[in-house]
C-alpha cells in the first residue's frame, strides 16, 4: 500500500478549487460532485449503485471511524455490508478521514479500502463551504488533481448524466434467488442498479426473486410470477424509458402489481405520461422528512437521487403519494384504483432510517 501523503486538489466546473491530501488511490479521477448528509453509512454509499460516476462529498466532519467490514455473504449469497459486489463512486471528499478505526467488524480502514479498490479520495477539505457552494450553485462535474499534475480542460470531462449508466450497473443475465422460508410467490425485479438489501428485503420475507436485467423483454418471459419491481438505480431515467416503459406498461395493463423504488419511480412517472427533471442538488443522506399526504403520517427516510418526477405532471387516475417536507417535491405516486405504485425514498434504508420499510409488507398483500 502506498502510504505517504501527497497533496490534492479539487476543482469545480466553475471555478471553485480547494486544496487538500490525497488518501486512497493515487490518481487523478473526475465526475459529477455531489453531497450526502449521512453521519454514517460510507461503506453502503460508496456501494451503491446510484453513485455510478459520482465524486462523493461526505458532509459529516470525519469519516472512516469504525474501518471497513468483511466481504462476507449472508445466506442468500448476498454481501451482508455492501449494496453491490464494487464501489461505484469516482472519488470521495472528506473534511477529515479517520486513519485508525475501532469497531468490531472493521477488518481494514477506509484508506487502506480505497486504495485496494482504485479510488481515490481527498481531505482537509472545508466541506461545509463546498456543501453551500454545491447547494447555492448546483451539483456539477469537477476533478481531484494531484500536486504537479495538469487538470482535463472541463469540456474534456464527460458528464455521467449523458450516457447509460444503469446499461453499465445492471446483471447480465437474469438470476433467481430462493427465500428460506418460501410463501409461495414470485416476483421480477428489474436490475437498474438494485441495492442488496432491496433483494434481501423480499427473501426476508418468504418472497422469490428473479433479478432481470434492465432491458430484459417481459412480454416474453416464460416464467411465472406475482408482480413486478423496479429499482434504484444512476442516471437520467429519461435515457432508458423508452425500453422501461413498454415493460412497466405491460405489468399495469395487465394488473399486475407493480413497485418503483428511487428510479423505479421515476421510470413510472414517465411511463405513464408524467414529465422528470433533473434537481439543483438533489437529496442524499439519511434525514428527509417525508409526508403522506393520504394520511397525514411523516417520516424520516433515506435518500439517493438526483432527478425528480414532476407531479403536476401525472395523468387522470394517478395521485401524489408522498411530498417532501423540506421543499415539496414529489416522493411518491400511485394509481388511484389500480395496483401499481412508487416512493423515491428508500424504505429498505442501508444506511438510514427503516420507518418506511413496511411499505414492502404493503406491496406483498398484493402479490
Amino acid at each position: 500500500m502506498e502510504n505517504a501523503p501527497r497533496n490534492a486538489r479539487l476543482l469545480l466546473q466553475d471555478g471553485l478549487e480547494f486544496s487538500g491530501e490525497l488518501f486512497g488511490s493515487r490518481k487523478n479521477t473526475d465526475g459529477e460532485v455531489v453531497f450526502t448528509t449521512g453521519m454514517v453509512g460510507y461503506e453502503q454509499s460508496c456501494t451503491d449503485p446510484s453513485f455510478r460516476g459520482q465524486i462523493l462529498v461526505f458532509t459529516y466532519p470525519m469519516i472512516g471511524n469504525y474501518g471497513i467490514a468483511s466481504e462476507e455473504r449472508c445466506e442468500y449469497g448476498i454481501l451482508k455490508n455492501f449494496e453491490s459486489d464494487e464501489l461505484h463512486v469516482k472519488g470521495v471528499v472528506t473534511s477529515e478521514y479517520s486513519r485508525s478505526f475501532s469497531h468490531w467488524k472493521g477488518k481494514q480502514s477506509f484508506d487502506e479500502w480505497l486504495q485496494e479498490k482504485g479510488i481515490p479520495g481527498i481531505s482537509g477539505i472545508d466541506t461545509r463551504a463546498l456543501t453551500e457552494h454545491l447547494r447555492e450553485h448546483g451539483s456539477q462535474k469537477g476533478q481531484i488533481v494531484l500536486e504537479g499534475e495538469k487538470a482535463k480542460p472541463f469540456e474534456d470531462v464527460e458528464d455521467p448524466n449523458l450516457r447509460n449508466l444503469v446499461a453499465e450497473v445492471s446483471c447480465k443475465k437474469p438470476k433467481i434467488y430462493e427465500p428460506l422460508s418460501p410463501r409461495g410467490k414470485t416476483l421480477i425485479v428489474y436490475d437498474t442498479g438494485v441495492k442488496n438489501n432491496i433483494i434481501r428485503s423480499f427473501l426476508e420475507r418468504g418472497i422469490r426473486v428473479i433479478r432481470l436485467p434492465w432491458n430484459y423483454d417481459l412480454t416474453k418471459s416464460t416464467e411465472k410470477y406475482d408482480g413486478v419491481f423496479f429499482a434504484n438505480g444512476p442516471g437520467d431515467p429519461a435515457l432508458i424509458s423508452e425500453v422501461t416503459s413498454r415493460n412497466i406498461l405491460f405489468a399495469i395493463e395487465k394488473n399486475i402489481p407493480f413497485f418503483g423504488i428511487c428510479l423505479g419511480h421515476q421510470l413510472l412517472g414517465l411511463a405513464i405520461g408524467g414529465k422528470t427533471k433533473k434537481m439543483k442538488y438533489g437529496h442524499r443522506g439519511v434525514n428527509q422528512p417525508c409526508l403522506n399526504v393520504l394520511t397525514g403520517k411523516c417520516v424520516v427516510t433515506s435518500q439517493n437521487h438526483g432527478f425528480m418526477v414532476e407531479d403536476a405532471t401525472l395523468p387522470n387516475g394517478w395521485a401524489l403519494w408522498w411530498e417532501n417536507i423540506n421543499d415539496g417535491t414529489c416522493e411518491g405516486i400511485r394509481h388511484k384504483k389500480g395496483m401499481a405504485f412508487s416512493v423515491q425514498f428508500h424504505p429498505e434504508a442501508t444506511p438510514g432510517p427503516e420507518d418506511t420499510a413496511y411499505l414492502f409488507d404493503e406491496y406483498i398483500k398484493l402479490l
